[in-house]
């Protein structure tokens, strides 16, 4: 029944009007058609700046809300038949005072700024924004949810920006063949601008956002004056050329490696209109090779580590895809893990199957992707529409064993599909969306079909709707349903991997079926959002079923849950003697399974506080009494966790400054002894206008009383249904940083270098077995008859007695990584861009738990590095 809540709810969804009334009371911006041709280079002296009406009605948000600005901005708009033309003076009575930092594009720095942003669709929802700061530095992204925005996006427009006595000037020119929009023979867009004055922590916008209130996209001032443009369809070609040289370690005798390797690659992008409101974007050939590296982590959970996507194919324009949290501005969730329901890195991903044991194997690190291609844009008088389409290549893996060589598939050929389709209504009061992805697999080798699925599909419904006329109160939410199909064999592993355990002996409601050839689960999740005003509120109810299955295209941390919270809190907007604002809020929250099993019970405070002198600090406490957990024993029986606390603190400086510093920490224990603690101090130095170092050691300790080690079937262990469930004291401790230095010459010319040096060790004692189900009871090995031999790792829980003896072995460990890379990026033409790249990698494993950073650091710097050396060119060819 709770599946089909959204679906009533956004049933009643009442006919969209206009959104003109909603900017009716805003003031109109005019822009004026070119008569003579603009040269973008910040000086501002064609006539056109001087004869367009200026935008001038600018307000302080910040420091004082309301307040006149401490600066005169004037900003003019001009159009010609290809592009939108912003000219802006930006005066100054302290010119001297200026910050003009350099910065690789779209990094942020403090500097003064100057941001335009567009609403073409007039929808008062979704948009684009484009700013330059007073060095020349661009950035740019979209807008969407009215409130939220993306810097993934990069457009192919000009900006230009001077210094002068008067202060600083900017001027851009934004090709219409970036911006979607329906075409009509005068156009009525939204748009605002912003300008930062960081010596003053000021942001003057022409229509801001009360700090008490909500909703940015839907404030716009109309822009009008733009008539009979036809930019027609565009398109634009992005050819591109890489060579690629690995210099890797070899093991001897390795014949698939001598230490070296080169390859070239050539391929291509396409971007073009379909219409006036829709963009196709495809690729060929596509060279999908991330330039900044994913950090190492030691994970000794059972829940996959979730890495972000880096590739700028899947990364621009990929927040249509955002299913499921639409529509309000707060989506807090407390031991809920919101599903990501499409994960664009399954594509690509490193091959999933196994070459037979071999001693020499070579198999490449990801999946080659053919093609791709895919279309975003506008449909049936507002509809926002996304769907993209992959397709990867089979994959073998060449092995040796005793000079003989073989080949086995690894990875069959894949389709990957995502549709998505939403919708606001009524002035975006209410909303409705809809999302469908496929997955689906060609085997040639029967091996594979036991391993991996044959298809997967995703059904889902989201939207919201608002409870008052004023959008004060928001009900928003998502259901969707998996369903995956193949062998018998696969089901049944899928039924007992991580994600599911049907296997647990003592629930009462999962049962492996090995028979089954496909699964089909259900998801729901509803909030409740108070979107304004000085109380905050912000409750959920939601499930997903035991047989939920989104992982072939997704990222889905849980399942086998129902989860609810509620959270209140108060803030406090007005400027204080010291503060500027600060806010109070507290929750509560439980969870259960299906089984009915409370599996987590909690209370959160929180406190943050934002200085006048943009210092900002916050505060955090998690209180949890005893609960059950059904996933320590990773598929066995029910298990105590026990009660406990977090304590958290992170506090910053005024990050405008030259030096800017901050601290993070926490400590926490339960009740059975197991504490840990973490603390990550760190500065950003900016020594100059065009160099910027941050660096952020890292130290956490933690003593966790019973982790997870293994599962032994002894017949003779009946208490626990066969198996013996073995657990051990671990004290793990890791001293990691991240290093970051960007360097600009000019605002198209940069080099940033980023290293991660990372040592963790962990040491086991006290080996123990669960004594029984549903409790924090263990035997101890070396007590109460049982023996356990340290240096052969060897534990019998019996002693002389029947039982058998259980192999643990040695689990210690000393985990050492140094990952970093330099890049050096030139974007010699507008869309055009060469990279010099080079990455390297220091790793290896010790078996020893002791903690000693003076040999892990000698050790760290004495292994073989694997360096791989890249440079890529793309020619960017509007046609």
């Amino acid at each position: 029944m709770l599946n089909l809540i959204p679906m009533i709810v956004l049933a009643t969804v009442p006919p969209s009007i206009p959104i003109d009334s909603v900017f009716a009371h805003l003031p109109e911006m005019h822009a004026m058609r070119l008569a003579a041709p603009v040269v973008i280079d910040g000086g501002l002296a064609e006539p056109v700046w001087q004869k367009a009406v200026p935008v001038t009605n600018f307000v302080q948000r910040d420091p004082e809300q309301g307040a006149s600005p401490s600066q005169k901005t004037e900003v003019r708009i001009a159009y010609d038949d290809k592009a939108i033309y912003i000219g802006a003076r930006m005066w100054d009575t302290a010119p001297d005072s200026l910050l003009a930092r350099l910065a690789r594009r779209d990094v942020h720095v403090p500097a003064d700024r100057f941001s335009v942003f567009l609403d073409p669709f007039h929808d008062g929802r979704n948009g684009y924004y484009f700013e330059i700061n007073a060095a020349g530095t661009l950035y740019d992204g979209t807008l969407f949810n009215n409130e939220w925005d993306d810097g993934s996006w990069d457009g192919v427009w000009q900006g230009k920006a001077v210094v002068d006595r008067q202060g600083w000037t900017a001027e851009m020119r934004i090709p219409f063949s970036q911006l979607r929009f329906h075409r009509q023979e005068r156009y009525l867009w939204g748009a605002n601008f912003r300008r930062d004055i960081p010596r003053h922590n000021e942001t003057d916008w022409v229509v801001f956002v009360p700090k008490n209130e909500s909703g940015f996209v839907s404030r716009f001032p109309s822009l009008v004056g733009i008539e009979s443009v036809n930019p027609g369809r565009f398109l634009e070609v992005l050819p591109y050329v890489t060579s690629r040289v690995e210099y890797v370690p070899a093991s001897p005798g390795d014949p698939f490696n001598d230490g070296s390797r080169i390859k070239s690659q050539a391929g291509g992008d396409l971007r073009t209109s379909l219409g006036s409101n829709l963009t196709l974007n495809a690729t060929v050939n596509p060279d999908f090779g991330q330039v900044e590296v994913d950090p190492a982590v030691v994970n000794l959970s059972d829940t996959e580590t979730f890495f972000d996507e880096k590739r700028p194919f899947f990364v621009e324009g990929n927040t249509i895809y955002n299913f499921g949290n639409q529509g309000a501005n707060n989506y807090s969730n407390f031991n809920w893990w919101d599903p990501k329901f499409f994960y664009t890195r399954r594509i690509g991903r490193t091959p999933q199957g196994s070459p037979p044991p071999a001693d020499f194997v070579d198999a490449p690190a990801g999946t080659s992707i053919l093609a791709a291609a895919k279309i975003t844009g506008s449909v049936l008088g507002g509809w926002n529409i996304g769907t993209l389409h992959a397709l990867t290549a089979k994959e073998a893996a060449t092995y040796s064993s005793g000079g003989v060589r073989g080949t086995a598939e690894i990875e069959p050929a894949t389709y990957y599909g995502v549709a998505r389709a939403l919708r606001g209504f009524h002035g975006d009061r209410q909303g409705l969306g809809f999302m469908g992805t496929l997955a689906a697999r060609q085997f040639d080798d029967p091996a594979l079909r036991d391993q991996l699925s044959h298809t997967s599909f995703l059904g889902g419904v989201d939207g919201w709707t608002s409870l008052d006329h004023d959008k004060t109160w928001v009900l928003s939410g998502w259901s969707a349903f998996s369903n995956v199909r193949g062998t018998a064999a696969r089901l049944l592993d899928l039924q007992q991997n991580s994600l599911h355990y049907f296997q647990r002996p003592d629930s009462r409601y999962l049962t492996v079926d090995s028979a089954a050839t496909s699964l089909t689960g259900l998801g729901t999740r509803l909030w409740l959002n108070k979107q304004s005003g000085r109380i905050i509120s912000n409750s959920a109810i939601g499930f997903m079923s035991p047989r939920l299955d989104l992982q072939d295209m997704g990222f889905q941390g849980m399942s086998n849950v129902l989860n609810l919270h509620t959270l209140l809190g108060y803030k406090w907007t007005e400027n204080g003697r010291f503060k500027k604002y600060s806010d109070l809020s507290g929750a509560i929250f439980s969870s259960m399974n299906y089984d009915r099993d409370r599996t987590q019970l909690g209370l959160y405070v929180s406190s943050f506080t934002e200085f006048r002198n943009a210092y900002s600090w916050e505060k955090y406490l998690f209180v949890t009494p005893e609960n059950t957990s059904d996933r320590q024993t990773r598929g066995g029986p029910l298990m105590k966790r026990p009660g406990g606390a977090t304590l958290g603190t992170y506090f910053d400086t005024d990050g405008n400054k030259k030096l800017f510093y901050f601290v993070s920490a926490s400590v926490g224990g339960d009740q059975a002894g197991s504490r840990d603690w973490s603390v990550n101090p760190g500065f950003e130095w900016k020594p100059g206008s065009s160099v910027l170092l941050r660096m952020g050691p890292n130290v956490s300790r933690g003593i966790t009383d019973a982790q997870y080690v293994g599962q032994y079937v002894d017949p003779l262990a009946t208490a626990t249904s066969g198996k013996r469930y073995v657990f051990a004291e671990i004290d793990q401790t890791t001293v990691s940083a991240d290093i970051t230095l960007n360097w600009s010459f000019t605002p198209a010319l940069s080099l940033q270098m980023f290293a991660q040096p990372l040592i963790a060790s962990g040491k086991y004692t006290e080996f123990k077995e669960l004594s029984r189900p549903n409790s924090y009871e263990f035997l101890v090995y070396g007590q109460d008859g049982s023996t356990f031999d340290p240096a052969s790792g060897i534990a019998d829980p019996d002693g002389a007695g029947p039982a058998p003896p259980i192999a643990i072995g040695s689990r210690d460990f000393n985990f050492l990584s140094l990952r970093g890379n330099a890049v050096l990026r030139w974007e010699y033409r507008p869309g055009s861009t060469l990279f010099l790249v080079w990455t390297q990698t220091r790793q290896d494993t010790e078996p020893s738990g002791d903690f000693d950073l003076n040999h892990s650091t000698r050790q760290l710097t004495q292994l073989d590095a694997s360096n791989i050396f890249l440079i890529k060119a793309t020619w960017y060819l509007g046609l």
